[in-house]
């Protein structure tokens, strides 16, 4: 066999094809689609509940600044529900597997106050947009690119920076009680994450190297160790201990 038959032998890389190549794989289209309904249902989530941590905003602003982030967030949600719809899936069957997990840990994690709230969106969503970014590197170019838009930072990072670090500058006890809170979102964060990937064989296939170019265990390790990495700092930024 000469050079050039087997670099024709060789498969290209998943990473380096568009939506309409990879999707001849069934295994890498159902992952994509899993992968898709679980970004789709965190962010008609995260809408809901910033619409509903405006509630607690002290201010006239800051219950505009929330409203308008939460407005981002659905916008959010339509591109990837027409995503779906665009590749003949039913988003609402899409979502549905990753209801009960998010649902779970948002009911874990209800934040007590305004703080609690902010320290939750900049913390918890940072951490599962970590991973999404993570994986949005093995991804076929076109899902690739809709992934890392929708996971555009809606100006809750620096907002939630900013209102944190005051209140701890106007009580230090403040730093103390979000910095456990803080830990706790992380724990659970993780295990949703890990417990999401578990449950749907096409995703965790695809993670573990099961498919081209996807993950292998060890560097499933490295980017879990990676995403803890950001989370520390994270946490400096809001002037808290990791």
């Amino acid at each position: 066999m000469t050079t050039s038959d087997n670099a024709a032998a060789e498969p290209v890389p998943v990473a380096s094809q568009d939506w309409a190549q990879a999707a001849k794989n069934p295994q890498y289209r159902a992952a994509v689609i899993d992968l898709l309904g679980a970004l789709a249902y965190g962010e008609l989530a995260a809408f809901e509940r910033l619409a509903e941590d405006a509630k607690l905003a002290p201010t006239l602003a800051d219950k505009a600044e929330l409203a308008k982030m939460a407005s981002a967030e659905f916008h959010h949600f339509e591109q990837l529900r027409n995503r779906l719809a665009t590749i003949g899936v039913v988003p609402g069957e899409a979502m549905e597997p990753f209801v009960a997990a998010l649902d779970g840990f948002h009911r874990q994690t209800a934040p007590s106050d305004w703080l609690e709230g902010l320290v939750k969106a900049y913390v918890g969503d940072s951490i599962a947009s970590d991973f999404y970014r993570e994986v949005a590197t093995r991804l076929d170019s076109d899902t690739r690119d809709l992934v890392l838009g929708v996971l555009d930072d809606t100006g809750h990072a620096s907002f939630a920076v900013e209102k944190v670090r005051a209140a701890i500058d106007a009580d230090s006890r403040v730093g103390g009680r979000l910095a456990l809170w803080a830990r706790r979102l992380m724990g659970e964060a993780l295990s949703q994450s890990q417990r999401v990937v578990a449950e749907r064989d096409a995703l965790s296939t695809m993670l573990v190297g099961g498919l081209a170019d996807g993950f292998d265990l060890a560097e499933v390790g490295r980017m879990f160790s990676r995403i803890t990495e950001a989370h520390t700092k994270r946490m400096a930024a809001l002037g808290l201990a990791a």
